[in-house]
């Protein structure tokens, strides 16, 4: 057996040993970070209560919204609507989510290969995002229905555009050297696209799938609140004429942890997707 046929495994070896030691890293920042912004949501929710002398019937705080959910003697028909609310306006949020960064992703794609359509549409795509969302809710309704579609139109729009400006960004950040490369040895547009430009803008298809998360749950709630009257983002606007401020807080609270669990979750997955595909191209 030669040497090289003894350095070639050895070397393979810690090249994989590197990837999982950058993966785990990067995972561990990606929770520490949660952790500490959880943390911080909570400090600025108990310092708001106070500096705001907020009245107690109203303001609620995280002990007391901590015992409507799991201390109180309702706290488990709590639960069932809390989640009841929080499975149907996923739902509605993550068909949404799904469609609007497809459609970001296939926008940007036709925007940076094909310059005539990003000059005849843009102008369009960025009237349409100057217009307030909820004035745009009755007429997508009217057009869609107030089921499922509906809702998902509205999620996806809110995640849609900045989906399409930060993709394009990342698209364009690719190696102008490999690009021109591969047009020299005779690569079409779509080769291009698929072998140079979607690896380097991985990061920027990441950062889409984090900033989209919250975007796609409001977008959710605000077609639940005033369309489909269903999901929490009804429940949310019928509590305080209930004076019902403990199902208000508590609602707000699931959805902000359910926000950040999902937005840190991408996070450790983007971690993973890109140390291997650093790993690849080494």
């Amino acid at each position: 057996m030669t040497a090289g046929a003894l350095v070639e495994p050895t070397a393979l070896r810690a090249g994989a040993v590197s990837t999982v030691g950058d993966a785990l890293l990067r995972t561990g920042r990606a929770v520490l970070t949660a952790a500490l912004s959880l943390t911080a949501i909570i400090g600025i929710w108990i310092a708001f209560l106070h500096v705001f002398n907020v009245n107690s019937l109203v303001g609620k705080s995280p002990q007391q919204v901590w015992s409507y959910v799991f201390g109180a003697g309702d706290a488990a028909a709590h639960r069932s609507k809390l989640m009841h609310g929080l499975w149907q306006t996923l739902e509605d949020a993550g068909l949404g989510y799904a469609a609007g960064l497809a459609a970001g992703m296939l926008g940007a794609l036709a925007f940076v290969l094909f310059r005539p359509i990003e000059q005849a549409l843009l102008p369009v795509a960025i009237v349409v995002r100057s217009i307030p969302l909820v004035a745009m809710t009755p007429l997508i309704i009217f057009i869609f229905g107030r089921g499922v579609t509906g809702t998902a139109v509205i999620a996806g729009l809110v995640v849609f555009f900045p989906s399409l400006v930060t993709i394009c960004f990342g698209l364009r950040s690719a190696s102008r050297q490999a690009t021109e490369l591969s047009q020299v040895y005779g690569a079409g547009r779509w080769m291009i696209a698929r072998k140079v430009m979607l690896p380097s803008s991985l990061p920027a298809v990441f950062a889409s799938a984090r900033i989209s998360v919250p975007g796609a749950i409001v977008g959710a709630m605000v077609a639940e609140w005033l369309s489909t009257g269903r999901g929490l983002g009804y429940a949310m606007a019928t509590d305080p004429n209930a004076f019902d401020y403990a199902d208000l807080w508590a609602s707000v609270a699931v959805l902000t942890l359910v926000s950040a669990v999902l937005y840190f979750a991408l996070a450790a997955v983007e971690a993973l997707a890109l140390s291997r595909v650093g790993a690849a191209g080494e």
